[in-house]
């Protein structure tokens, strides 16, 4: 429950962890009361991106940086139709926002989505406690929503876990639509919406792609009904323990060209026989560093997952579509960051390549799933 009340950022807040740690600060945005997953993001820009991303969806993001809001709010910049994330934090919001395609304050368009948020609070040591205790539960709370801090924490203790959350049907489109190619179109994609960025099809038709956005809980049918010459998997929320793998099989077994990120990656992980575990408090930020083990090359990359895919780093698996081997790993924490069928043309990577926000360098990956759809048409 929130309500929108202009001017009551000066209103007290608090911020109740499940584990019964808590951090008094004032409301930033909307007033009420919110629930969710505690996690921090490391980035030092692009918060509109991270707000408007539907992987948030359930999660209260901690914003590392200390100085946030600072460009504010524009039309242009948005990942999706609203946002997200469940509940926001950070320590010192920008007074006056300074850029010239900013249109309103970030505190304003919190406040006019009805996302709870709190502000004035040690990020610092919110986002040390949970590097040591891991991601957990929290509450927001503010205005009516106050009471004693046993009422507070009894309420946070009643609200889902992550783990076993099946959410992607919730972010993703309920209709199918079009990206329409850049210029001359080459290939089609059948793109499964399981919580996309507009950035990501954006980044396909830019190389002559037409891109056919489809709902999660599309059937097989549905995807070749679209002469896909290639299909592609999406980010997005929740446990991957918990997806539907028929669609993903379905095109392994017919061997056309395949692509995921993030969500996409962990789905195909398991649908090649690989579990998927939770990480104890995720990648979330703009510069986490991958080796592309293909190449040696180290890249520098955008990345928002709470849960990992856990296959072996020092052999090749045979999996019931043939070779598998881990393709990119995290330098941080050697956490797998990418698969590759050896046998057929099918890969993924845990991070976004699609740079919304975030460096660059993982562009190239687009660029490896054309070549993949042109060497299946030769």
């Amino acid at each position: 429950m929130t309500t929108s009340t202009r001017g009551a950022a000066a209103a007290p807040a608090v911020l109740v962890l499940e584990d019964g740690r808590t951090f008094r600060g004032r409301a930033y945005g909307a007033v009420g009361e919110t629930f969710g997953e505690a996690v921090f993001n490391t980035g030092m820009t692009g918060y509109q991106e991270t707000l408007t991303d539907p992987s948030y969806h359930r999660q209260v993001v901690v914003m590392t940086a200390p100085h946030v809001g600072n460009t504010g709010v524009n039309d242009e910049d948005d990942e999706s139709k609203k946002i997200w994330v469940a509940g926001y934090v950070v320590r010192d919001p920008a007074r006056i926002p300074s850029n010239w395609r900013s249109r309103r304050t970030l505190d304003d368009e919190l406040e006019a989505q009805g996302v709870v948020g709190i502000s004035g609070i040690d990020t610092r040591a919110l986002t040390r406690h949970l590097r040591e205790r891991g991601a957990m539960r929290v509450g927001i709370f503010s205005g009516d929503a106050l009471a004693d801090e046993a009422t507070l924490l009894a309420r946070v203790l009643e609200a889902p876990e992550m783990k076993g959350a099946d959410l992607s049907a919730e972010v993703a489109t309920t209709e199918a639509y079009v990206v329409p190619a850049i210029g001359e179109k080459k290939f089609t994609v059948a793109a499964l919406d399981l919580g996309i960025k507009g950035m990501t099809p954006h980044r396909m038709a830019e190389r002559g792609i037409e891109v056919h956005v489809l709902p999660g809980t599309a059937t097989a049918e549905e995807v070749y009904a679209v002469a896909p010459d290639g299909v592609f998997l999406s980010n997005g929320p929740g446990d991957p323990a918990t997806a539907d793998l028929t669609v993903i099989r379905a095109v392994l077994e017919r061997r056309t060209p395949l692509f995921g990120i993030c969500f996409g990656n962990q789905l195909l992980g398991r649908a090649l026989g690989f579990g998927t575990y939770k990480l104890k408090y995720g990648h979330r930020g703009i510069n986490q560093p991958v080796q592309d083990r293909t190449t040696g090359k180290v890249e520098v990359t955008a990345h928002n997952h709470g849960f990992a895919v856990e296959a072996p780093l020092d052999k090749v698996s045979d999996t019931p579509y043939g070779r598998a081997e881990v393709s990119h790993v995290c330098l941080n924490d050697n956490v797998v960051e990418g698969l590759q069928l050896l046998d057929q043309p099918a890969f993924s990577v845990q991070y976004h390549p699609e740079a919304a926000a975030g460096p660059h360098d993982a562009a190239y990956l687009f660029d490896r799933f054309v070549a993949l759809m042109e060497a299946e048409r030769a």
